[in-house]
C-alpha cells in the first residue's frame, strides 16, 4: 500500500476525532475520549511449494467513550460518515444513562497527557506486491526443506506486511497519533525419522522490512531447530537447575507483569500485593522500562489513555519500585497512573551471565527449556506448573533433547532463585531479556 495513502488517512482521521469530541460535548458529555486504529496490509502463506493463503487486511474502527455524571458509555463504528458519527456518539450517551456511577472512571489527568509526543521512527512502509510476498515465503520454506532429507513435511511459511496508524483524542484538548509498520516472516517445519516426528519453527519480525532476517536465514534456523528435537527422551523426576532460553525467557517476566498489574492488585488477586519496596528478585537484577526506543516493537509516544509513558525502574537491585497502572486502577488504589494502559513498553532486563555458551556452562548439569506448554500459573498464590521441552545439559554441553516434562514451583521462590541473566538478548517483543538461569526447580518426568 502506498505510503501517502496511510498518511492521508491519518490526517483525515484526526479531523474525524476532533469532530466526534465536539459532538460529544454538544450532546452533554462531561468528558469524552476517542481512539481509532487502522491497519492495512497483506499476509501470504505457502506450504510445500504451493500458495495456501493470500489475505488482504483493511481494518479500522473508531471508538468513543463518554463520561456523564460519573457514568460511562462506549460505542464504536467503522463508518466515518457524519451521520454515522452522530449516531455513535448518541449511542454512547444513551448507554451511559444505564451504567452505574463509578468515581474512579474518567479521563486521565490532564497534566499527565502527552500533548506533544515524540517521533519514535515507527513507520517504515514497504510496497510489497503479492508476487513478491509469495516468493519470500516460498524461498524461506524451500530453504528449510533443502537442509535435510528428514525434513519431509512442513506446516508452511508465512510472510506479512502491515502499515497503519493510531489516533487518540480527548476533551482535555489532546489529539495525538502516529503511523507505524510491522513486517514478519515465519516458518514451521516437521522432521521425522523412524517412528519419531517433531515440529519447530523460526521467525523474524521488525518495523523495518530491510532489517528482517533473510528468507534463507529463517528457513535454515527453522530446519535446525526442528532437527535438533528428534529422538527426544524423557527425564527422571527430580530437582534440577533450569535455564530458560532467551526466546521463551520473557514468559517468566510475563507472570511478574500480571502480578504487579493494577487490575489484579485492586481486586486483591495477586501474590505480590503490598510489595513496593520489597525484595522480589536477587539484588543483581534491574528491570527498566524504556518507552522511547526508536524503531522498537513495543515503543510508544503515549499509552492508550494518551498518558505520557515514563522511563523508570520497575525493579532496582531486586526491589520492586513500581506497579503497572492505568488511570482507573491507580484511582482504585489511591495512586497515579504509570502510563501502562495498553501494556508495557520495552522492558530492559539487566544481564550478568555472559553469552549463551557461558550461561550453559554456568548451568552445568540441568535442563535447558526451549518450549513451554499449558497455562498452569495461579497469579493469586504464585503457584507455577507448566509443560516443557528442551535439552538435557551435562557439564555445559547439550547432550540430547527432552520432552514430556512438567516444571513446577511457586513464583515467589522461583524469582528469588534467579541465578543469572544472559546477554543473548531477544529483542522481538516487549521484554528484552537474555536466557534465564534458575536454581533447582521441581521437574516431573518419567
Amino acid at each position: 500500500m502506498a505510503k501517502d495513502s496511510i498518511l492521508e488517512q491519518f490526517e483525515q482521521v484526526k479531523e474525524r476525532v476532533a469532530q466526534v469530541l465536539a459532538l460529544a460535548k454538544s450532546s452533554g458529555a462531561d468528558g469524552a475520549e476517542v481512539a481509532m486504529s487502522k491497519q492495512q496490509g497483506l499476509s501470504v502463506g505457502t506450504r510445500l511449494g504451493e500458495v495456501e493463503t493470500v489475505e488482504f487486511t483493511n481494518d479500522g474502527a473508531l471508538g468513543i467513550t463518554v463520561y456523564q455524571n460519573g457514568r460511562k458509555g462506549s460505542a464504536s463504528t467503522a463508518d466515518l460518515s457524519e451521520e454515522a458519527l452522530k449516531q455513535t456518539v448518541q449511542a454512547a450517551i444513551n448507554i451511559a444513562k444505564y451504567t452505574s456511577v463509578d468515581d474512579c472512571s474518567g479521563l486521565a489527568d490532564k497534566e499527565l497527557l502527552a500533548m506533544d509526543p515524540p517521533d519514535l521512527d515507527l513507520y517504515h512502509p514497504k510496497n510489497i506486491t503479492t508476487e513478491q510476498a509469495i516468493v519470500i515465503a516460498k524461498t524461506c520454506e524451500d530453504t528449510a526443506l533443502a537442509q535435510d532429507k528428514r525434513l519431509s513435511n512442513s506446516e508452511g511459511a508465512n510472510f506479512s506486511s502491515y502499515n497503519g496508524f493510531r489516533v487518540y483524542g480527548n476533551s482535555h484538548g489532546q489529539i495525538v497519533g502516529y503511523p507505524s509498520s510491522r513486517h514478519s516472516l515465519s516458518c514451521v517445519m516437521i522432521a521425522s525419522e523412524n517412528d519419531d516426528m517433531q515440529r519447530d519453527y523460526a521467525y523474524s519480525v521488525n518495523r523495518d522490512f530491510d532489517l528482517l532476517q533473510s528468507p534463507e536465514e529463517v528457513g535454515k534456523q527453522a530446519a535446525k531447530e526442528t532437527l535438533s528435537r528428534l529422538h527426544s527422551q524423557k527425564l527422571a523426576t527430580g530437582k534440577y537447575p533450569i535455564m530458560f532460553r532467551a526466546d521463551i525467557a520473557n514468559s517468566m517476566f510475563g507472570h511478574f507483569i500480571a502480578a504487579i498489574s493494577g487490575g489484579n492488585l485492586y481486586r486483591k488477586s495477586s501474590f505480590l500485593l503490598d510489595s513496593i519496596g520489597k525484595q522480589i528478585f536477587p539484588d543483581f537484577l534491574t528491570i527498566t522500562e524504556k518507552p522511547f526506543i526508536k524503531k522498537s516493537l513495543a515503543s510508544t509516544p503515549f499509552d492508550s489513555e494518551g498518558v505520557n509513558p515514563i522511563e523508570r525502574n520497575i525493579i532496582k537491585n531486586g526491589v520492586l519500585e513500581s506497579y503497572l497502572l492505568t488511570s482507573y486502577s491507580a484511582r482504585k488504589l489511591g495512586l497515579t497512573t504509570t502510563g501502562n494502559a495498553g501494556g508495557i513498553h520495552n522492558w530492559q532486563i539487566s544481564a550478568n551471565g555472559g553469552d549463551f555458551t557461558a550461561m550453559a556452562k554456568q548451568l552445568g548439569t540441568g535442563l535447558l527449556v526451549t518450549e513451554l506448554m499449558g497455562q498452569g500459573v495461579n497469579i493469586v498464590n504464585g503457584d507455577y506448573s507448566r509443560g516443557a521441552a528442551g535439552f538435557w545439559v551435562e557439564n555445559g554441553e547439550i547432550m540430547h533433547p527432552v520432552s514430556e516434562v512438567t516444571i513446577a514451583g511457586n513464583l515467589e521462590g522461583i524469582f528469588k532463585g534467579l541465578v543469572a541473566v544472559g546477554n543473548d538478548i531477544d529483542y522481538r517483543g516487549s521484554i528484552h531479556t537474555g536466557s534465564l538461569l534458575f536454581e533447582n526447580m521441581q521437574v516431573s518426568g518419567a
